[in-house]
């Protein structure tokens, strides 16, 4: 069974990827330095506690793991941290992703599979983005993910390390199997914070903007369910195991759905209000943000299978309420 070595493995999407890689035959080893990650999400294969920032580290799990592949999560990721504190987002997401390049390609050029984001793609002018439209990220974050697959890229070109940069849109969801989800620090996606808010484990709960030029006047965005990405991670180590050559792909549904659609089908899940507050518009917000997906689809084989939003939000519902059990009021409510 080919080993994989998957560098920030305890997070949302590493954990839902080593368990689809799992289930695939292969055998995911997790290096995380569990800052962001959780222990108890690395369920499938060892887990390799360390730093993609130590050099050291990385050399000897490459040592131990031996891997014939490798997927890279080991990202700070929130764009408004990224704006307060650009030095920690430069010093873990580009030289920490540098030490990963470099390790792969001294080790032999394993080949890598790198966890990018719509975010390089900024405020894009197309309705459809594509993996052709330009790259101008608007927050440090988005530059660091594109400068990694910079990097990439030069690093296949000079010493023919191959590699493949995912650029998610939005990832969202939780295990079927409800096994895993999500579970952040800081939580700042739409559709956790929608279910939190109507748990009542929050209360501040905004939507910023409803005079945007979108059907109902709130902002759009494309949704890819957790368990598809990881299946996109497994269709893109197949296709380098298989040879592939270093390229780009965006991952999403190529459909988007409004803020307010979210709200409402999060509240015939919870049966039960959802409240929240609205604000005006967050300067760099754009209107829509939707991928045309059809390269995944025609170059890796990938194409959607859970990432209708009632999945998503089904799943992402039955996740959040297991985790408010420890809620007495909350699990009164669920028992009636």
């Amino acid at each position: 069974m080919s080993r994989v070595l998957v560098f920030g493995g305890a997070g949302y999407i590493g954990s839902h990827t080593c368990k689809n890689l799992s289930e695939n035959g292969f055998t995911p080893v997790t290096f995380d330095n569990l800052s962001e990650g959780h222990k108890d999400h690395v369920k499938w294969g060892d887990l390799i506690v360390g730093d993609i920032r130590n050099q050291d580290e990385l050399d000897k799990a490459v040592a131990k793991v031996r891997p014939s592949a490798a997927v890279h999560f080991a990202a700070c990721a929130y764009v408004g941290e990224s704006v307060r504190n650009p030095s920690q987002y430069y010093e873990n997401n580009v030289r920490g992703s540098l030490n990963i390049i470099q390790t792969m390609h001294r080790a032999g050029n394993i080949p890598l599979i790198f966890s990018s984001s719509c975010a390089t793609y900024g405020d894009p002018a197309a309705d459809r983005i594509s993996e052709t439209t330009p790259q101008n990220p608007i927050n440090p974050y988005g530059r660091t993910k594109l400068m990694t697959e910079h990097m990439l890229q030069d690093f296949s070109a000079a010493y023919g390390l191959r590699s493949v940069a995912l650029r998610y849109f939005n990832a969202a969801g939780a295990d079927p199997d409800g096994e895993i989800g999500e579970s952040h620090r800081e939580e700042t996606h739409l559709i956790p914070r929608a279910i939190l808010s109507g748990l009542g484990e929050i209360d501040d709960f905004y939507v910023f903007g409803t005079d945007y030029s979108t059907p109902d006047g709130t902002a759009v965005r494309d949704y890819i369910h957790v368990t598809d990405l990881a299946r996109a991670h497994v269709a893109a180590c197949k296709y380098l195991l298989d040879g592939g050559q270093t390229d780009q792909f965006n991952l999403g549904v190529g459909e988007g759905y409004s803020v307010k659609q979210i709200i409402e089908t999060v509240k015939v899940h919870l049966d039960k209000p959802v409240p929240h507050h609205l604000r005006a518009r967050r300067p760099g917000d754009p209107a829509s943000l939707v991928a045309d997906a059809s390269k995944a689809q025609r170059v890796l084989g990938f194409e959607p299978l859970h990432s209708s939003l009632n999945e998503i939000v089904e799943t992402a519902t039955a996740w959040h309420r297991k985790q408010a059990t420890h809620n007495p009021a909350e699990a009164e409510l669920q028992s009636r």
